[in-house]
């Protein structure tokens, strides 16, 4: 852990976590508790969880919130008028290539689009745990102002709290007020706080729950294997523990190239594995693998220490 001093002095902990789409993706209890404590009262605390409502934030909700005891007062939404493009129709983007046109002029059909799948859905899935919303669209230098208008406009109208177009890229701080006064006022609103399964539920039933209501599965479809493992911990008694769901992140669902809002499909659970001492069980939807960012030959094999100069070649 590291304390990091980033905009107008602000005290940042920058935790090393796991990434939300193969674990919860959220920073530690302790990082949170001892930034309540060093702002005191009425002080605001950030805390992130990575990837999207459906899968940090439902971890964050699911996992975090009832091993910490802690209750956020409201989620901040971030959103880019580049993605909401894409989840309303526009062509793939692949790296290392220049970006199609669309993503660089205005097309407010796309962003439309976006905004009425995919941001829509985001916001209805933060709601489920009774929780405010402010969406913080983070603008870069191609968004229209026409472009950045319709996305609070949407926002708003799906329910979002507010939602405030944010310049801290150039501004540093003062980029960000208008946030800030949206998050303070939404802060002081009532909420009402609710986890999305009772905790006793049974396994196969929490993740049906989870794939039903965040993600908008019609069903679940388990494998031999998956069966057989959920029986397993049934009978250690490991029954009570919640869900890590590991999927993409590219997708509401388990296909990465469906965007916006997939309907009509079933999640498959291809296994159902245990962490015991995070204190959760993790099952594996459709082809995902829990081995980030790894090539086919990671860089380590290349890396070596010469025995007589000590010097180590192969880093660069």
């Amino acid at each position: 852990m590291g304390i990091h001093v980033m905009y107008d002095g602000t005290p940042v902990f920058v935790h090393a976590g796991p990434f939300a789409n193969i674990a919860h993706g959220n920073s530690s209890v302790l990082a949170d508790k001892l930034a309540l404590k060093l702002v005191g009262r009425d002080g605001f605390v950030v805390t992130e969880a990575g990837f999207g409502a459906d899968i940090g934030m439902e971890k964050f909700f699911n996992i975090k919130c009832r091993t910490s005891g802690l209750r956020p007062d409201v989620v901040v939404l971030v959103a880019t008028v580049r993605a909401l493009k894409m989840h309303g129709g526009g062509s793939n983007v692949s790296a290392g290539a220049p970006l199609p046109r669309e993503y660089i002029d205005e097309n407010l059909s796309l962003v439309a689009g976006g905004c009425q799948s995919n941001l829509r859905k985001q916001i209805q899935i933060a709601h489920l745990f009774g929780v405010p919303v402010v969406v913080a669209l983070n603008v870069f230098k191609t968004d229209t102002q026409a472009e950045i208008e319709l996305v609070c406009q949407m926002a708003k109208e799906s329910g979002a709290s507010d939602a405030v177009p944010c310049h801290h890229w150039a501004q540093g701080g003062r980029g960000s007020l208008d946030l800030a006064r949206a998050v303070n006022e939404a802060a002081s609103r009532p909420s009402n706080f609710q986890f999305l399964y009772n905790i006793e539920m049974p396994i196969v039933e929490k993740i049906r729950t989870i794939a039903t209501k965040v993600y908008g599965a019609d069903d679940i479809e388990l494998s031999p294997e998956a069966v057989a493992k959920i029986d397993y911990y049934n009978q250690q008694g490991y029954g009570s523990l919640p869900i890590c769901m590991a999927k993409t992140h590219l997708s509401l669902s388990h296909m990465p190239d469906k965007k916006g809002v997939p309907t009509g499909f079933v999640l498959p659970i291809r296994d159902v594995r245990a962490s015991i001492g995070a204190g959760f069980i993790y099952p594996l939807v459709g082809t995902m693998s829990t081995m980030p960012g790894l090539p086919t030959r990671p860089c380590f094999y290349d890396i070596d220490l010469d025995p007589v100069t000590e010097e180590i070649t192969g880093l660069f």
